[in-house]
């Protein structure tokens, strides 16, 4: 009944750590320690609940033994007093039975009691270990939690770190003043070719400003 008992004592602390540190998932592993743990109790609740029964069934029987031994006293006293002595004798003799059987009633109601309180006690006991395990499986399960989220964290941190994001980058920044280098050549391609059309129109200019001048001196304006 108590191997539970046992068991939790050997759990707690340092070991039930080490069983976690093995386990794939620590939290789901706690949770389910904890329903074991939760069934064990009302396991040991129904057999304290029954032990009580058998100790105030005990009890019953002492008190009707006892009382059949006041029953039959009275009876032999009133068998002497209307002068039966063989009445009261055997009324004596069954007193006696009760007695005997009261007396042997009596040890075991005696033992029963105390193994109620042993249970009991016990109970009590397993009903302390689980509150105290059962605040350290919200710890763990905190520190689970936290721990799964660093670790995330620092995963996708080492991910943008390594070598092959930052040469990523890198390259993506060469990229980048690639693009603008050729903006720049672009434009200034763009100027070059505006500076050549405007010497072209200033040559076309100076053509017709000298075909003017010979036109004026021909006489043919």
């Amino acid at each position: 009944m108590f191997q539970f008992f046992k068991r939790v004592k050997t759990v707690v602390g340092s070991e039930l750590n080490s069983m976690l540190d093995k386990a794939e998932d620590p939290v789901k592993m706690l949770d389910q320690f904890m329903r074991e743990m939760e069934a064990d109790i009302r396991e040991v609740e129904t057999a304290v609940a029954k032990q009580i029964a058998s100790e105030k069934m005990l009890q019953k029987k002492v008190e009707d033994a006892e009382s059949m031994m006041k029953k039959r006293e009275d009876q032999a006293m009133k068998a002497i007093e209307a002068g039966n002595e063989d009445l009261a004798r055997r009324a004596l003799e069954d007193k006696k039975n009760h007695a005997d059987q009261a007396s042997s009633l009596q040890e075991s109601y005696a033992r029963a009691k105390e193994d109620v309180a042993g249970l009991r006690t016990k109970l009590d006991e397993m009903k302390k270990e689980y509150n105290e395990m059962k605040m350290k499986k919200d710890s763990l399960k905190a520190r689970a939690e936290s721990a799964k989220t660093r670790t995330k964290m620092n995963r996708t941190l080492s991910g943008i770190n390594n070598d092959a994001s930052r040469g990523g980058f890198e390259r993506m920044e060469e990229k980048v003043m690639q693009f603008e280098a050729e903006a720049e050549t672009s434009e200034d391609l763009r100027q070059s070719n505006r500076s050549l059309d405007d010497e072209f129109d200033s040559l076309d200019n100076s053509v017709d400003d000298e075909l003017a001048a010979l036109k004026k001196k021909m006489g043919k304006e």
